[in-house]
């Protein structure tokens, strides 16, 4: 087959549009359907620049007039890993270096396709050139953190081959685990599936007085599912509309890159830090000997005291912190991390939709650990770990009538919000809230479809992990329909609500009250599913901060 790669111009003459039209989401669907993978990760015809509405910032100085603490070099590459027995993988890369600052800045993960992990400090300000080095348009979004909205990697924003764009912020969250990933629009999905992610871990002052593990034991678990080929190539995209509807599931687990991981621990406490960087799995995480979980953390950073689970619900983009302590393990002893079965995952007459892997809700081995080394350690799992103040109810300025978002299958546009799919700069007036109020939000998910029954297409009824841009929320209520409860129970004992989240998983059939402050930044923001293929297909919308 021979790929004719496009210009600009003929790209947008092909789609019907002119020299300064836009892809609406709907079309940027019908392209991607009909576009075939590549080899190198890419798409043919969809590698053509896409128009960007604004690139305000496309030099390598930054016009904030900061001078950072912390200066790095971010470049998104192609590049080749051995992740198989055989053939080397190609992929899609970030790789990093630090221009000024301590080394340890960025800490490269071992035998791996992820990016280097930022190490950075509450307060710290840092400018991060990064430049595309990719086939395609891309930018980078610092998911969970609050920073202005030049920063955030608004779509809008995406650069071209070759370009760079400048970030300056200063880090303001609190001690956590972070992450950063790819957001242009409608190519979030595969650029995330090809290897672009990597960890944005954050400490603070109030965290390191703790004595909690760190260095060596302190270990980021990054899980993601994947399908090979039998020439160890990624396959993305091999299901047609049927991924992009229900979301791409993999057939392998990689742990931080790596098939059939396993982690070499001693006999003393560690500190796990886990990311579910999945496009679309939802991962059921316990031990297989039956010990419970001790969650010290989730997206936001600490609990105000850990919390034991006997197993934890871990949704695409969210992250959970545990305590573990393998010294109650004998040595060369083995325990292993599983996902285990649930429901609530069903599409199409209610079987359980995996594409060409393995389909949501089965189970599994995420990862193996392996006692392997004795050690003396006194050190001790606290009571308390941080101080944590809820939202006073009193104060939301909506709470008698809440912002609602409903999820569900649109007639015509796919997945939807409200009936709506994304624009890149269109913002609702029900999408508009105002600087330094609390509101409450509630997210609705519409089990049914259409209203078109059990059939083809009225039969979609999936979990929508939300995620809001910008800031941490609480989560205070849930509700699920009667009809819906024997599916949400396999799934809901896990749910870590406690603390801070900015992703929230809506199963179908139920209905998440959260509070959310919009602090110090004005400004174009987005909230979407992080199902990337439901991100992808439009499930995605701005709201706007004004003053």
């Amino acid at each position: 087959m021979t790929t004719k790669t496009l210009s600009r111009r003929d790209f947008l003459r092909a789609m019907g549009l002119g020299s300064a039209g836009l892809l609406t989401s709907g079309s940027l669907v019908s392209l991607l359907s009909s576009c075939t993978p590549q080899g190198d990760g890419s798409i043919a015809l969809a590698t053509a620049a896409l128009p960007n509405t604004e690139t305000p910032t496309l030099a390598v100085e930054s016009a904030s007039g900061i001078e950072p603490d912390v200066e790095i070099a971010l470049r998104a590459v192609p590049a080749q890993v051995p992740i198989l027995p055989g053939s080397s993988t190609k992929v899609w890369q970030y790789q990093g270096e630090v221009l000024k600052g301590a080394p340890e800045v960025l800490q490269d993960l071992p035998n791996t396709y992820l990016g280097p992990a930022f190490h950075l400090k509450k307060g710290q300000t840092v400018r991060i050139h990064f430049t595309n080095e990719l086939p395609e348009v891309s930018i980078v979004h610092w998911h969970g953190l609050h920073v202005p909205e030049l920063a955030d990697g608004h779509p809008r924003f995406a650069i071209n081959t070759g370009e760079t764009y400048v970030y300056d912020f200063q880090v303001s969250n609190r001690a956590g685990t972070y992450w950063y990933h790819p957001h242009p629009h409608g190519r979030t999905g595969p650029q995330a599936y090809y290897g672009l992610a990597g960890l944005f871990i954050v400490s603070d002052e109030e965290e390191q007085a703790l004595g909690l593990p760190e260095g060596e034991f302190d270990i980021p678990l990054v899980i993601q599912d994947r399908l090979f080929n039998n020439d160890n190539q990624l396959v993305y995209g091999s299901n047609g509309m049927m991924d992009q509807m229900v979301g791409f599931l993999g057939d392998r687990i990689l742990v931080n890159g790596q098939p059939d991981f396993t982690l070499p621990v001693a006999m003393r406490p560690y500190r796990l830090r886990l990311l579910n960087g999945s496009n679309s799995r939802i991962y059921k995480l316990t031990w297989d000997d039956g010990t419970p979980l001790s969650v010290i953390g989730t997206d936001g950073g600490l609990l105000e005291g850990p919390v034991q689970r006997e197993y934890v619900t871990l949704a695409p983009s969210q992250r959970v912190e545990l305590w573990v302590d393998f010294s109650q393990h004998s040595l060369d002893s083995e325990i292993r991390l599983l996902s285990l079965p649930f429901s609530g995952g069903e599409s199409m007459e209610g079987g359980m939709m995996g594409g060409s892997g393995m389909p949501q809700g089965a189970r599994f081995t995420v990862l193996t650990v392996k006692v392997n080394q004795e050690a003396n350690s006194s050190a001790s799992l606290p009571k308390r770990l941080t101080s944590f103040s809820s939202y006073d109810v009193a104060q939301v300025v909506n709470r008698q009538s809440p912002r609602t978002f409903v999820l569900a299958m649109a007639m015509r546009e796919g997945w939807s919000i409200n009936g709506r799919t994304f624009e890149m700069t269109d913002v609702a007036p029900d999408e508009i809230v105002k600087l330094n109020t609390l509101e409450m939000w509630q997210f609705i998910n519409q089990a049914g479809g259409m209203g078109m029954g059990r059939g083809m297409m009225g039969g979609m009824e999936l979990p929508h992990p939300m995620h809001v841009h910008n800031l941490q929320f609480q989560v205070v209520e849930r509700q699920v329909q009667s009809a819906y409860r024997d599916a949400w129970e396999t799934l809901s004992a896990g749910y870590i609500d406690e603390g801070w989240r900015d992703t929230v998983l809506v199963m179908p059939g139920e209905q998440v009250k959260i509070l959310l402050k919009f602090e110090d930044y004005t400004g174009l923001y987005l909230y979407h599913c992080h199902n990337l293929e439901h991100e992808d297909m439009g499930m995605m919308r701005n709201y706007r901060v004004e003053a």
